[in-house]
């Protein structure tokens, strides 16, 4: 039953960092200009401020702010960021690391040679399928060289950035304020819910009662309102994705800093190195089931060669998702609202991917409630969908120096899309079909799949050499050779990074 919303004259969002103020700052952007917008929070309570890596989508938010990427990205230390390199996910030989690349314009012209190279090889045939040499993103990143071509080169390469996510929120507050959103700090004592199950008002015993016609919760793992408050249910992920911890430490750059993001395994979870103009941002995140928090601190230490001098920080991770994340007059964002592990970096694209349907949604409905059970569908989809990606890296695994390892590779409770992905794959089918039909798709392409299952050297064990007797497969051999020649020749249009 459709339910008209209150006139909407007031919105407040509760709680800051990144989450909250891309909230404010895309709200006050999308809601008609007579809604006042206003960011409440309690200053003693830290942000998290560690997802520090985005996917290419935080430039669409910016796009739409206006906010010219020079301007930020200084006043952040960010870098820019052309994918995640994978090392020591496997134990297959040949396969210690693989690059996941954003897409390039070029790669239109070099994908199809990717996807069969990949399908001959699953055939048995020993042709080249690694996916660091199809794709122009990967060769950017081995040569160091920024996204950005110059004049002459027509084609464009999908990037994200690292930035220091303190600094982010600060930016965006700053430009939020200059919009007219309106902060004041606020700590919530209590929740005042009225008879139609509906938050009332928030109270604080420092500053009052705060009334409001809609709500934002942007209190992290805590849900103040939409878990505490109004009760809606979180459903846990962790069957599939056993890590729930992680450890942080700070490190200086290297002069030579690639643009890239690197995961590297670990005995019970995997570790980030994420470089800024400043500094490089390290952390391990693992599961407590497997390894206490000072024996994960030691390895990590271990790993970046670094002693006690150097400060760590623990955290606490729920990885799931919320059943409802637009629930009466409150929407969850961020935190609050569900967890992905960090693995591929798509905290902020969450946040802004709900904000912006929220905003859209509400809009189209009038200011009711009318498009919010296509809303919650579609944001669960989202998270599923990202969750079975990210499921996989576990999954595929064939590491046996850990139970971790061990317990990852033989876990059967499985998403039921990615077991049947996986089935598609070992049995030679085209997965292309599988992807659209399940909508997979619309959340990681089939390049990504690919690069995955590539990555992870997931073919027969036994490999007959091509017959290159045959013009077919002499002019197949000639077009991988050609894929590795355009990329080289594509990446002299980008410049060396020199952000630093």
């Amino acid at each position: 039953m459709v339910s008209a919303l209150k006139k909407m004259n007031k919105v407040v969002i509760v709680g800051g960092g990144s989450a909250g103020w891309i909230t404010a700052c895309l709200l006050r952007k999308q809601l008609a200009a007579d809604i006042t917008i206003e960011l409440v929070g309690a200053p003693e309570i830290a942000t998290i401020g560690v997802g520090e890596g985005s996917t290419p989508q935080l430039r669409g938010l910016f796009n739409t702010l206006g906010i010219p990427e020079a301007e930020w990205m200084s006043a952040c230390n960010a870098t820019y960021k052309l994918g995640i390199e994978f090392t020591g996910w496997t134990d297959t030989a040949g396969y210690s690391r693989y690059f996941h690349p954003f897409v390039a314009q070029t790669d239109l012209h070099t994908q199809d040679v990717f996807i069969h190279s990949c399908y001959y090889r699953r055939l048995g045939l020993d042709v080249d399928a690694n996916p660091d040499h199809y794709f122009l993103n990967a060769a950017l990143a081995q040569q160091g060289r920024q996204p950005l071509a110059d004049a002459s080169f027509p084609f464009s390469v999908e990037y994200g950035y690292h930035f220091d996510s303190t600094l982010l929120g600060q930016f965006l507050a700053t430009y939020a304020k200059s919009q007219g959103v309106t902060y004041r700090e606020f700590s919530v004592s209590d929740v005042v819910i009225a008879e139609d199950g509906s938050i009332n008002a928030l109270v604080s015993a420092q500053h009052g009662v705060l009334e409001a016609d809609f709500f934002v919760d942007c209190t992290g793992f805590s849900a103040r309102l939409i878990s505490q408050a109004l009760g809606v249910k979180f459903i846990s992920y962790s069957a599939n994705l056993f890590n729930d911890a992680a450890v942080v430490m700070q490190t200086p750059c290297l002069p030579d800093e690639k643009l890239m993001t690197q995961s590297t395994a670990l005995r019970n979870g995997w570790a980030w190195r994420i470089p800024l103009t400043s500094r490089v941002g390290n952390g391990y995140v693992y599961s407590s089931k497997y390894c206490s928090a000072e024996q994960a601190e030691q390895e990590l230490r271990a790993h970046l060669g670094v002693d006690d001098s150097v400060a760590a920080r623990h955290l606490k991770m729920k990885v799931g998702r919320l059943e409802q994340h637009w629930y009466k007059n409150c929407l969850a964002v961020g935190l609050s609202q569900g967890f992905i592990e960090p693995l591929e970096a798509t905290a902020l694209h969450l946040v802004q991917t709900t904000v912006e349907m929220f905003a859209d949604c509400l809009v189209k409905g009038n200011y009711s409630d009318a498009l919010q059970p296509e809303f919650n569908q579609r944001i669960n989809s989202r998270f599923e969908g990202i969750r079975d990606y990210i499921v996989g890296h576990y999954r595929l695994n064939n590491r046996t120096d850990s139970q971790y390892w061990r317990d990852n590779a033989a876990n059967e409770d499985l998403p039921l899309h990615l077991k049947g992905l996986t089935r598609a794959w070992l049995s030679r089918e085209d997965i292309g079909p599988y992807l659209t039909a399940n909508k997979l798709d619309s959340y990681y392409s089939i390049n990504s799949w690919h690069c995955l299952f590539s990555g992870y050297g997931i073919y027969p064990s036994q490999l007959v050499p091509a017959d290159s007797t045959k013009p077919e497969v002499q002019s197949f051999l000639r077009r991988i050779d050609d894929v590795g020649h355009f990329n080289r020749m594509c990446s002299q249009h980008y410049p060396l990074n020199k952000q630093r």
